[in-house]
């Protein structure tokens, strides 16, 4: 399953955070996979893409990343290709 993780730096403040990630590296629990992510201009809110088959784990990393000052949010989603093959055979229906 996908997930679009949205963290949001405390003060949009995102030094305290890269320069953990510079000193300690990131580190996932095996089986979850981090796809890649972006950062908002103004440092609010960081939207990383996750993978895993166990929702477990991204619960066992947001619990390992309790010191690094953000909060985070958990949003299950599709990719647009699959929601296309699903809503397809309803376009055409009266």
């Amino acid at each position: 399953m996908l997930f679009m993780v949205i963290e949001r730096f405390r003060d949009r403040d995102p030094i305290p955070v890269y320069r953990r990630v510079r000193d300690e590296g990131v580190k996932f629990p095996d089986g979850l996979t981090y796809l890649g992510s972006w950062i908002e201009p103004n440092f609010d809110r960081c939207f990383q893409l996750m993978q895993c088959d166990d929702a477990r784990l991204l619960q066992e990393w947001v619990l390992n990343c309790q010191s690094f000052g953000m909060t985070f949010e958990i949003v299950p989603v599709v990719p647009s290709q699959e929601t296309r093959e699903v809503v397809a055979p309803f376009l055409d229906r009266d």
